[in-house]
């Protein structure tokens, strides 16, 4: 069971350079349904309506000024995901020194070169595929990417700490687009069934029978994929580490519901819904730059999760413990499981909290 866990994990990101592969592809699909909606509902249906007066012209003019209005937010966040560097770990990067425990950076200097993974300091992260020293919450997808979340076909990138609040303002807002295109095409698609002759030509119907097709999927599907991210928000965590603490009721970063909102929307309300960020919460909340993120300071450093890499010659088993006794032996079997799977599967080891 732990076996396929890892494989798993693994699995993700060594296909994420095949998914970028389909890049211009979803691109293009994505624009393809946004063009297909806007025919069928501002061109066809409800912007002949502005000139049929009464009820109908108001109707139409509430719903062009809404749809409008979503859209741009929708295509802004769209492309604010796929234009956005999620974050990727500077240069020669060291871990900062730790003031909750006045520990200091322990690798300087030369001694980075003969870096050899410590178990027993589980703050020290190392990425054996890019040669460095990685940040905490951070996942390797080609590269290493800070707070990592996951690699998504649709934006044509990862998304991870700079461009994750714009994924789930783009999700949010292409819930309501879709779902007010629903509701405004809904008596159109219902005609199609009745014994009623329908004005328009056999095109402008199948545009607009294939515009609540596809709006209708595509809402109740980023309904689904939205719950869970807000979810993921609430308890500060991100869809990987869900996965690699899935057995585990405590998480080092879960401040509080309305703390973790803030650690990926910001403090200042302006900026929640739009895809950007205030100066001052950029200057004074470093968990928005990626690389520092603050924790429960009585939280026990053995007891959050890491990755840390393993070679065959440091596939070694830890101690008995002296006292003997069946909780220790336990302990050391559960660790030898996992200390196996991790040298079968690339030499990665998944921690537990």
């Amino acid at each position: 069971m732990h076996r396929s866990g890892a494989t798993m994990a693994w699995n993700v990101f060594k296909f994420c350079t095949a998914l970028r592969g389909l890049g211009s592809i979803m691109i293009l699909l994505v624009l393809g349904v946004v063009g297909v909606t806007y025919y069928s509902v501002v061109l066809n249906n409800y912007g002949p309506a502005l000139y049929d007066g009464g009820l109908d012209s108001i109707t139409a003019v509430v719903v062009l000024i809404l749809f409008h209005c979503l859209l741009v937010m929708l295509l802004w966040s769209y492309f604010s995901v796929v234009l956005t560097d999620p974050g990727s770990v500077p240069p020669n990067w060291r871990p900062a020194m730790d003031e909750e425990r006045g520990e200091v950076d322990p690798l300087n200097g030369s001694e980075f070169n003969g870096l050899q993974s410590d178990p027993s300091n589980q703050r020290i992260r190392y990425c054996r595929k890019c040669n460095q020293l990685k940040p905490p919450r951070c996942h390797h997808c080609g590269r290493c990417v800070l707070k990592m979340d996951h690699h998504c076909v649709w934006v044509v990138n990862c998304v991870g700490a700079l461009n994750y609040k714009y994924f789930l303002l783009f999700l949010f807002y292409t819930f309501l687009e879709t779902s007010l295109v629903t509701l405004a095409l809904l008596p159109h698609f219902i005609a199609f069934f009745s014994d009623e002759e329908i004005p328009g030509t056999p095109g402008i119907l199948a545009t607009t029978f294939l515009a609540f097709v596809l709006n209708l999927a595509f809402a109740l599907s980023v309904l689904g994929f939205l719950i869970m991210h807000i979810s993921l928000v609430a308890a500060n965590t991100t869809t990987i580490e869900a996965y690699e603490k899935k057995t585990t009721p405590k998480w080092r970063y879960d401040l509080g519901r309305k703390k973790n909102f803030e650690q990926v929307f910001g403090t200042d309300k302006r900026y929640w819904f739009i895809p950007a960020y205030s100066d001052e919460d950029l200057r004074r909340m470093p968990a928005l730059q990626g690389l520092e993120y603050p924790s429960k300071p009585d939280f026990d450093s053995q007891e959050y999760q890491t990755v840390q890499p393993l070679s065959a010659s440091n596939c070694s088993l830890p101690p008995a413990s002296s006292s003997g006794n069946n909780s220790g032996e336990r302990e050391r079997e559960r660790v030898s499981r996992k200390a196996a799977d991790g040298c079968e599967n690339g030499g990665w080891l998944m921690g537990t909290i």
